[in-house]
């Protein structure tokens, strides 16, 4: 059973690629964070810029169009950026029951921002006592890795009686300089960290690195904290309260602390500053048959997120801050209505429908410092203060069963968006005042499911997406690569997309299973970033530097098309054998010769293969984690400029080479209530850096883990 349509449905009935990320393979697996997490699936590929991060890639879209989902509310905000994300890490990996990732748009269901996909989190659950005695359980783990020297602590625990339930639970981190691998390739040598910036005595100084393997100022700490509460009255309501807190301290922007402007290290400070996002839930479920629905619920949410980048660049004594803060308020009507005796009758169907709405209000604000004199004076924010961006929708999806082979599936979505800014000409003489944004999108999907035999599946499924400008998008001013600067855009209009998609699956219980998902997506008016003028001037002086002017502009096109295998055989009675892999070739509209070139958020090759062996207490498993190389000829125009992160070919011109991990899991269930993880990760001790990332991946690493429930 899955939840894509907030609902409850039976996986053989819907005609989208789903992956289901269970608790067993979280605690198995140990991933440091929810971005490790997504990884280790085999069919997410992760970017990661610094170390506390971790950016999502679905199917050639990443960033702001893909939809990240929590307990049933949207975490996408109005400041979602088209560069690389790390707020996916905000969610507790050791507090997740399950994940599940929908392939493909879900606009329909959750409206702007779902054009590649959706990953939907569902945190642990507050379970009532089935009978008159107190149920308390819970449990303790403390986990240590090698690489980055990572200490995490974490503890849960659900107190319940026959109505009432309270759960809470607590995780902290803390993760040291990551080391890389020693077996690296030729070209790679610029992967070393042979040098560093630091201050002493009130003298930025470059030292040689004792350990150029060792990633000097990547570490950084985070702390998760969930409080839920629960209230079922009776058999037909169910009414729940959370409280949701995740806190990062400093995390280094890696990748630029390794920029080199004129043969020496740029910067002396590139710190995202605490990220601290709060989300209040409330969740009213009731389920009677009536007239208008057999099951609906509530959701309430407001959340609360702040971030800042704090910079300063090498010999400099001025450390710039911007920071930005999030206001966002959801609400959230959803109903089912099945008609048919029962589920299983031919001619069944299901009504599902609903209504959202969403507010965000931006607050953002700069500030300049001399860390000598600790004097302060405001200076530009990065987007304009107190933007406002609402969206309103209303959807309606249908499922029928004509037949116990057939089940058929469409739906539609009118969704309104509505977003004002006003711009600050204190600090930067803007040709406009003020950027106002009104329009609607109509979003749908067909969709059908034949099963021609209880062992065989066929799928087809026509969806369309959207995704509507937000406050990053048309009011951001930032450098995005050395000697570029981003102006904002008032007239950005809505992206659209068209998604075509067939399946087939080849299961026999418990013995095999193969799946293949072959898709292809086109966007529309598509947002990229593309070279323009700034009053007139086609470059300006940012701080103190001369840049190049770019804005994001509707005038692209971009062609994903992809493949997705997965086979599963169960060999023999305790061994089984899992393999992923994953095809997508994207192209987008170039900026100078209008032709198509490779799409920045389309990843190589990737996959992973799995053999494991289980029985009773004790699970063990070998797992290869792969990539291909891109060729400097296939890299997008944009990852090309980014000399420093990138591997050298033959010629010299940067390119991203292929890699391989091996990776030994095991988990022994050393008594009923103590278990113990061990892991050995990349066992060869490869020296790679993933496509477009800027931090080097962690070498040979040793991950042990403990825990106990009662």
């Amino acid at each position: 059973m899955i939840s894509i349509n907030k609902w409850e449905q039976k996986l053989n009935e819907v005609p989208n690629k789903v992956v289901k990320i269970s608790k067993s393979d979280i605690l198995r697996n140990n991933p440091q964070t929810s971005a490790d997490l997504l990884g280790q699936s085999g069919t997410i590929f992760i970017q990661k810029s610094q170390l506390g991060g971790g950016s999502p890639m679905i199917r050639g879209f990443a960033t702001n169009r893909v939809l990240l989902v929590v307990d049933g509310v949207r975490m996408n905000n109005a400041i979602y950026r088209s560069g690389n994300l790390q707020n996916v890490i905000s969610i507790d990996a050791l507090s997740t029951e399950a994940v599940e990732v929908i392939f493909g748009p879900g606009s329909l269901i959750y409206g702007s921002d779902a054009i590649g996909g959706v990953m939907d989190f569902h945190t642990l659950a507050p379970r009532l006592s089935k009978d008159l005695k107190t149920l308390t359980t819970g449990s303790v783990l403390a986990r240590y890795s090698t690489a980055d020297k990572e200490k995490t602590i974490h503890a849960d625990i659900n107190v319940g009686w026959k109505k009432w339930a309270a759960l809470s639970s607590f995780s902290f981190s803390s993760f040291d300089d990551l080391k890389m691998g020693r077996n690296g390739k030729k070209g790679q040598e610029n992967y070393l960290r042979p040098e560093y910036v630091e201050r002493i005595n009130g003298k930025d100084s470059i030292f040689q690195n004792n350990d150029p393997r060792v990633q000097r100022f990547s570490g950084y700490q985070q702390v998760n904290f969930i409080q839920k509460v629960r209230f079922k009255p009776n058999p037909f309501w169910n009414i729940q309260y959370s409280y949701v807190q995740a806190v990062t301290g400093d995390a280094p922007r890696y990748d630029r602390l390794i920029q080199y402007r004129n043969g020496a290290l740029r910067f002396a400070e590139w710190n995202y500053g605490p990220m601290n996002w709060k989300m209040h839930n409330l969740n009213i479920f009731h389920k009677k048959k009536s007239g208008l629905y057999d099951e609906a619920k509530i959701i309430i949410a407001y959340q609360d997120y702040e971030e800042s980048r704090i910079d300063r660049r090498r010999g400099n004594n001025i450390r710039t801050t911007q920071t930005e803060r999030v206001d966002a308020l959801s609400a959230n009507i959803d109903a089912s209505k099945s008609f048919g005796e029962s589920r299983s009758a031919n001619g069944e169907g299901q009504l599902f429908y609903g209504l959202e709405y969403v507010y965000n209000k931006v607050f953002s604000r700069g500030e300049q410092t001399n860390i000598d004199n600790k004097s302060h004076i405001p200076s530009v924010s990065r987007y304009p203060n107190g933007s406002i961006w609402s969206s309103a929708g209303a959807y309606m999806s249908y499922r029928i069963n004509p037949n116990p082979k057939l089940t058929l599936t469409t739906g539609i979505r009118y969704s309104y968006n509505i977003l004002k800014a006003n711009f600050d000409t204190t600090f930067i003489k803007f040709p406009f005042q003020k950027a106002i944004l009104k329009d609607g999108a109509f979003t749908g999907n067909a969709g059908l499911v034949f099963r021609p035999a209880e062992n065989w599946q066929l799928n087809g499924n026509i969806s369309s997406g959207y995704r509507m400008p937000n406050i990053d998008d048309i009011g951001k001013l930032f450098e995005s690569v050395p000697g570029n600067v981003t102006v904002p855009n008032p007239g950005l209009t809505p992206e659209y997309a068209w998604n075509f998609e067939i399946g087939i699956i080849k299961n026999i219980h418990r013995k095999f299973r193969v799946e293949v998902n072959a898709f292809h997506t086109i966007l529309n008016h598509a947002i990229v970033r593309r070279t323009g003028t700034f009053n007139g001037q086609d470059s300006i002086i940012f701080d103190g530097v001369k840049s190049q002017v770019e804005s994001l502009q509707n005038v692209a096109k971009a062609h994903v098309t992809g493949l997705q295998a997965s086979i599963k055989v169960s060999m023999a009675k305790d061994f089984s054998f899992l393999t992923y892999a994953n095809w997508i070739s994207g192209k987008e509209t170039d900026e100078e010769k209008n032709e198509q070139v490779p799409l920045r958020h389309a990843p190589p090759f990737y996959g992973s293969s799995v053999l494991r062996y289980s029985i009773k207490k004790f699970v063990a498993e070998i797992n290869v984690q792969y990539n291909s190389q891109i060729k400097n000829e296939d890299l997008a125009p944009s990852e090309k400029a980014k000399t420093d992160i990138y591997a050298k070919d033959t010629n010299g011109k940067p390119y991203s080479p292929g890699w391989y991990t091996v990776n030994l899991k095991t988990m022994y269930q050393i008594a009923q209530k103590l278990q113990l993880t061990v892991g050995w990760e990349n066992l060869t001790n490869q020296r790679y850096r993933p496509y477009s990332s800027g931090i080097v991946a962690a070498g040979s690493n040793l991950v042990i883990a403990c825990r106990f429930q009662f």
